[in-house]
């Protein structure tokens, strides 16, 4: 990232100056990035490939009204804790969500500061910790409206778990991704992401997704559902097939499609 890009990138997200190599600094970024640039796969669902070149990423996610994926989102954010500083390096983990795991899908940062390693993610849909995480096992670990905690593994490395409510009415801790802590390449992101976006059992080719972080909660949309989450009250809204879905996308989700409805692809149904 050349030092126009990173002024630009500063701009978008709202900070007047360059992060000081500190947790807070490193806090005030990923809170920047978080809050501004939105999670969303709607270049899958008008059919077209994500790129993952510098000059793609640093044009769709800083320059446009749009925002991205792991792949896009923490790789636009490595990109710039490199060129803040910080020590850090690019990591691939399983998503687990659904019980069985998956491929290496999910891509984070790892930032070594003060010989103290954190997490570092802003890309990981409604469950995206709100703040980069010490990567520190068996100990509850809270953001602002989150607890997440790491718990070490003999077949997965470190898992990265949220407590969640159950539907008896108390909590679980619902296991998120896990991290091996190997040695990533280039090769290994275009696998991850080619397969994330083009096969046919990917959610984000057969769904339509986005999230945005709001003060004490979270908006998102699942196909034609967008829920608002504030202080663990839910209000939800059915979204009509039509142009009003793009200006929902505008205005709670600050994503500016250059399409019309009828560009994106129909759902997948059953």
């Amino acid at each position: 990232m050349n030092n126009s890009d990173f002024d630009s990138y500063l701009t978008k997200v709202g900070l007047t100056s360059k992060p000081a190599l500190t947790e807070e600094g490193l806090k005030a970024l990923h809170n920047a990035q978080h809050r501004r640039i939105p999670f969303e796969n709607f270049d899958i669902a008008l059919g077209k490939s994500i790129s993952l070149s510098d000059e793609d990423l640093i044009n769709k996610l800083i320059h446009k009204e749009r925002g991205g994926y792991c792949f896009e989102l923490n790789g636009l954010l490595l990109k710039t804790l490199k060129a803040t500083g910080f020590d850090t390096r690019a990591l691939l983990g399983r998503v687990h969500l659904a019980g069985e795991p998956t491929g290496r899908s999910h891509q984070v940062s790892v930032v070594n500061l003060d010989e103290q390693l954190w997490i570092v993610d802003a890309g990981f849909g409604s469950h995206t910790p709100r703040s980069p995480l010490p990567l520190v096992t068996d100990k509850e670990l809270s953001t602002d409206i989150q607890t997440f905690r790491f718990i070490e593994t003999e077949q997965f490395g470190y898992m990265l778990q949220v407590k969640l409510p159950d539907d008896n009415e108390g909590l679980i801790w619902q296991s998120l991704y896990s991290l091996d802590m190997t040695n990533v390449y280039d090769a290994d992101k275009s696998y991850g992401n080619f397969y994330v976006s083009n096969h046919p059992k990917s959610l984000f080719v057969t769904s339509r997704i986005a999230a945005f972080p709001i003060e004490n909660g979270i908006v998102t949309i699942f196909n034609n559902t967008m829920k608002k989450v504030v202080n663990g009250i839910t209000e939800e809204m059915v979204l009509e097939e039509n142009e009003s879905y793009l200006e929902t996308l505008r205005t709670q989700f600050g994503i500016k499609l250059e399409a019309s409805f009828s560009d994106l692809k129909p759902l997948v149904t059953d």
